[in-house]
This record gives structure tokens, C-alpha cells and sequence, in this order.
């Protein structure tokens, strides 16, 4: 009958802790979601190939062959997902006792905290490791990088035609209008693998917690910044970061900043598993143990998705 009652009251105990978790966990914003794509996967890893598509198409002169051409493999970005997993326990006695309502619902709060944390934690870290080899694309060079950038694993994206593409500037720079300008200009001069102009454009700005009252002013000002003068804030008039700007809290470089762009399968992150929590009785100790569990990935897939600047210093 103790059987009995035990997992009656686990059954009934469930829902309630269901609750509390579901609403803790939500209150965490996913700032992920301003950065990456979102696709589901049904495999252990995922793996995306690049192609370079077609040269410029030639004249055909009349009477004379068409010409053919055939797309190469570029490079390919592989996913590998994690599985995130934490639990709590809480103890027979806690049970007999009758705290196991009040510590079942401070311990799933806290475990919904730590999930939430862990996921935007792995989100921000190609943003946070990009500028250095600790994070690499498909393409095998770091992620934000420039022809003749000096840096370990940098030198730009190489290109199938011999060119490269630059997603940071070749000397690192603080978010400014000078920086901000440049790098648009930077991003429309992109090209695909065969040197072809894809007429890349900006969409959002990220920035750091620290840099976030620099944004508002260089994106929402009527004016230049920090002028005397009436000259036009040319960011804003020509609409060149059309969604704006948005702060991510797990940035950990006060200077740097990141442009998102409208280069279709940039960033991504791809959901294995999506959040589950379950709980059980332990029929050796008579603990009752909570869990949560979700596995998923983050990377990406055309490095030109995003543009990044490591500040200056």
C-alpha cells in the first residue's frame, strides 16, 4: 500500500513541478533565436555541403554550342549534437516530512534556470571563440576572419575561383559609425565560390550588454553622433540595419560586436530532442528524483550569415 501511495503521490506531484519548470524556463528570453535558424533533425549529427554554383553565363554565339558547367563541392559543415541533461533528488525523509512541496518547487525553478543558462551559454560560444581557432567553419578557417587578418587559422574564406571573402574587419575595430559603415560596405561586396556578386545585405546588429546604449544612439539618432553639425545619420536614413539591434547577455567581449545578414544558411542550430522532464521513485533509497533532458546543436553553415568585429582591443 506505501507502493501505492508513493506513486500516487508522484502522479500528482508531477504536473505541478511540470508548471514551475515550463514557466521558469521560459523566462529566460532565447536571444539565440536572433542569431540562428532553427531546424529539427532525426539523426545523431547533421551535415550541410556547400556548393559553388555557376560562373557568369557566356554569350552563344549563333550556330555555335551551348556551354556547360558543373557546380563543385565546396566544403561541408557537420553538427554534432549534445545531449544536456541535470536532475535534482529529494529525500524520503524530505517526503515523510511533507517539505517535499516546497523544495521540489525552489529545486525545479533552479533546474529550469540552469537549462535555460546552459543552452544560450552554447549559442553565444562560435560568437565568443569565432575570431581564434577554437571555433572554425566548414570551410576550416575561423569563423570571422579577413584576408590578411595576421591571425592563427584566419586569411579569409577561401573561395573555389582563388578569391576569399571577409566577415571581419582585417584590423579589429570598436562599434562606431565609421566601423558600422564599413562593414556594410564589406558585406555588399560578398561574392559566391565562382566570384559572383550575391549582393549580401545586413539585417540585425548584436551587441554586448556593454555596448547597447552605443546601438540605440548610432541607430535611432536623427543625426550624426557626436557632432556638431546637421549632417544626416546616414545608418538610419538609408535603413541599413532594417531590424535593428539586439543585446545578447552571454557575449563575453565588451567590445566586440555582429551583424547578422540575409545569406540564406548562415547560422544554425538544430534540435535532436526537445525539452523533456520526467520523474521517478528510487525504490532503494525512496528518493524522488526530477530531471530534465534536450539535445541539440549549434554551428554553421555559410559563414556569411554573420559579420563580426572584435573590437579594438
Amino acid at each position: 500500500m506505501a507502493a501505492i501511495s508513493r506513486a500516487n503521490e508522484l502522479k500528482q506531484l508531477l504536473p505541478g513541478l511540470n508548471a514551475l519548470f515550463g514557466e521558469e524556463y521560459n523566462n529566460y528570453e532565447n536571444e539565440h533565436e536572433q542569431i540562428y535558424a532553427t531546424e529539427n533533425s532525426d539523426r545523431s549529427f547533421e551535415e550541410e555541403l556547400k556548393l559553388s554554383g555557376f560562373a557568369a553565363a557566356p554569350v552563344k554565339d549563333e550556330g555555335a554550342s551551348i556551354s556547360y558547367d558543373t557546380a563543385q563541392e565546396s566544403f561541408v559543415a557537420r553538427y554534432t549534437h549534445e545531449t544536456i541533461a541535470l536532475g535534482f533528488s529529494v529525500t524520503e525523509e524530505a517526503m515523510e516530512d511533507n517539505l517535499y512541496v516546497s523544495l521540489s518547487a525552489r529545486y525545479t525553478k533552479a533546474l529550469a534556470r540552469a537549462m535555460a543558462y546552459t543552452k544560450q551559454v552554447k549559442a553565444a560560444y562560435p560568437l565568443n571563440n569565432g575570431f581564434t581557432n577554437s571555433f572554425q567553419s566548414g570551410d576550416g578557417v575561423n569563423l570571422f576572419t579577413a584576408s590578411g587578418d595576421g591571425v592563427t587559422g584566419g586569411d579569409g574564406h577561401p573561395l573555389v575561383s582563388g578569391g576569399k571573402n571577409s566577415n571581419r574587419p582585417s584590423t579589429g575595430a570598436d562599434l562606431n559609425e565609421t566601423s558600422l559603415e564599413d562593414a556594410v560596405i564589406q558585406i555588399s561586396k560578398w561574392t559566391d565560390e565562382r566570384g559572383l556578386k550575391i549582393a549580401a545585405r545586413p539585417r540585425k546588429l548584436i551587441v554586448p550588454t556593454d555596448l547597447q546604449f552605443v546601438a540605440t544612439r548610432l541607430l535611432e539618432s536623427e543625426y550624426r553622433v557626436g557632432t556638431a553639425d546637421n549632417d544626416i545619420n546616414a545608418v538610419r536614413s538609408n535603413g541599413v540595419i532594417p531590424e535593428g539591434y539586439a543585446v545578447n547577455h552571454y557575449l563575453t567581449d565588451t567590445n566586440a560586436f555582429f551583424i547578422t545578414t540575409d545569406v540564406p544558411d548562415g547560422m544554425k542550430q538544430f534540435v535532436r530532442s526537445p525539452m523533456t522532464t520526467s520523474m521517478d521513485g528510487d525504490f532503494d533509497t525512496g528518493n524522488v528524483r526530477y530531471k530534465a533532458r534536450e539535445r541539440y546543436s549549434f554551428g554553421v553553415s555559410d559563414p556569411l550569415g554573420i559579420f563580426g568585429s572584435p573590437g579594438s582591443s
